[in-house]
């Protein structure tokens, strides 16, 4: 056949095929769809000093004191701050958001890892004055048997999870109008009043959920108890506010108190703008893995409308059922055309690594801590944050704890014999230690400064003995620095050169030698 032939039969074919108008090969779009598009869901206004809301049944019948106060003031708060209503976490979320956010392990992870660090180590209990060994272990033996650092650790997860901690103070059966009278501070005339010998209980954690503020002072901004309750609802019992330890570890302006049920700001709550955008670039990443790859049909658009418009899509439902990199698709090789298209996924990690890195940056956690992820690079080391880390731990520690625990360890020194010693306290224990091999070098340095010292004449041996002795870390802590071990005496002859001129060593390394061969002969 020749070309012009072929030439021919194909403008004939073209020439056959039907013309499809431009009209009828768009797909048509209405104007309602499109305002339905781009219409938005208004966002919900938010009062953010509207006071919390506890269980009906865990209220005060006549309601929280001070409200005519608290009504004015959040009045005049919320029209100063109507730009900001329905901003996100701007406002308390309540303790049941909070308590179905504390189910997410991101959320979770935060407090967990804060309050563990902050706790693992305990505290050493310290005493100033001589002979106090007896007293400090059996002050140690009554914080093991509360399971004091336990309980320090509970209210700090509860901190983390609503912003509110309690630790009830248990001092046996007590009456309705007993549980309204204050025990003191631990060291006070009210706590020896208050706490006999062998009377102490224990010790239990609530929920900031069942306990609600009865009354708090909203009048004088000079006095100490500003804006601080006076007393806890717990189940149709009024409780002393110094029988009910609170912990907040991060306070909130005087504003919000009121609407944050006098707790503070939860980690919780901090998170969850950087939480919300890790989990939707996270699904976000999930999705494209799962669909990179598009399938296009290019055809006729008129065939998805009129009578066609059925078989049309139960043709595209066919393919996507039927998908598989064994199975063929059969299309109209004049008016149709297959194409695949892929979407780029090689940034695609550090995007979701960047986002994750994000939840890390509010809670001040090293990443190593926090998700278990080594920095990236050569000889990269977490070591510098991780002390960074330690140090907030410890300032956390003395904010948080230090309070709470100089009241336990009063209460605890009461329910031993009746007395607090005031020279007795806490330190908490140092979160970073040392390697054994940086231990061993230390303590070789520390053995050469001592022998140079000795040496020249500014300390005695048994002064550098007692001093070993009274480390706790050393490994001969406890040792009686007066018994010291006997030594070779030598002669007053083996002091100094011989009159030959010969040293002691070599003297008595000559008359071992001369003994054998007598020995011998």
């Amino acid at each position: 056949m020749r070309r012009s032939t072929r030439r021919q039969r194909a403008k004939a074919r073209r020439q056959a095929a039907p013309q499809v108008s431009v009209t009828e090969a768009m797909l048509k779009v209405g104007h309602e769809i499109l305002a339905r598009a781009k219409a938005k869901k208004a966002a919900q206004p938010v009062n953010p000093f509207k006071p919390a809301e506890h269980p009906a049944g865990f209220m005060p019948d006549g309601g929280l004191a001070m409200d005519d106060a608290l009504t004015d003031v959040g009045s005049w708060a919320a029209q100063v701050s109507s730009d900001f209503a329905g901003s996100d976490c701007q406002h308390f979320l309540g303790f049941g958001p909070l308590s179905l956010l504390a189910q997410r392990p991101e959320y979770r992870r935060i407090t967990e890892v804060i309050a563990t660090e902050a706790t693992r180590k305990g505290i050493r209990i310290t005493a100033s004055g001589p002979d106090k060994a007896k007293r400090v272990k059996a002050i140690e033996a009554e914080f093991k048997r509360f399971r004091v650092m336990d309980l320090m650790r509970k209210c700090a997860e509860q901190d983390g999870f609503f912003g509110r901690g309690h630790c009830y103070v248990d001092l046996g059966e007590v009456t309705r109008d007993e549980l309204a009278t204050p025990i003191g501070t631990g060291s006070d005339g009210a706590s020896r009043t208050k706490v006999q010998k062998g009377s102490l209980q224990g010790f239990r954690t609530i929920e900031p959920l069942w306990v609600v503020p009865t009354g708090y002072n909203a009048s004088d901004p000079l006095a100490p108890n500003w804006y601080r309750p006076t007393a806890w609802f717990v189940q149709g019992r009024n409780i002393h506010v110094s029988r009910l330890l609170t912990f907040i570890g991060r306070e909130v302006p005087d504003l919000l108190k009121p609407a944050y049920s006098f707790g503070g700001l939860s980690l919780t709550q901090m998170a969850r703008p950087y939480v919300d955008n890790w989990l939707r670039t996270r699904q976000s990443v999930s999705d494209l893995v799962s669909a990179f790859s598009v399938m296009v049909l290019a055809t006729r658009m008129g065939n998805a409308q009129g009578a066609v418009g059925e078989d049309f899509f139960n043709r595209v439902e066919l393919f996507n059922l039927t998908r598989d990199n064994r199975g063929v698709w059969v299309v109209d090789k004049e008016t149709e055309d297959m194409k695949n298209v892929s979407a780029q996924l090689s940034t695609l990690d550090v995007l979701q690594a960047q986002s994750q890195e994000h939840m890390a940056s509010v809670s001040g956690i090293p990443l190593i801590k926090l998700l278990g992820i080594q920095p990236a690079g050569l000889n990269a080391s977490s070591e510098g944050e991780i002390r960074v880390f330690y140090d907030w731990i410890h300032a956390y520690q003395e904010a948080l704890f230090r309070p709470n625990l100089t009241t336990i360890l009063g209460l605890v020194q009461l329910n031993l014999d009746g007395v607090v010693d005031p020279e007795i306290g806490f330190e908490f224990e140092p979160l970073w230690s040392l390697s054994d091999k940086e231990r061993a070098e230390v303590a070789k340095l520390e053995a050469e400064t001592d022998q140079l010292r000795i040496d020249s004449g500014v300390i005695a041996p048994t002064e550098s003995r007692k001093r070993l002795a009274d480390d706790a870390d050393s490994p001969y802590h406890g040792l009686d620095p007066d018994d010291v071990p006997e030594t070779e005496e030598n002669d007053e002859d083996d002091l100094g050169e011989g009159d030959d001129g010969t040293s002691p060593t070599v003297r008595r390394l000559f008359d071992a030698a001369r003994a054998q061969r007598v020995a011998a002969e």
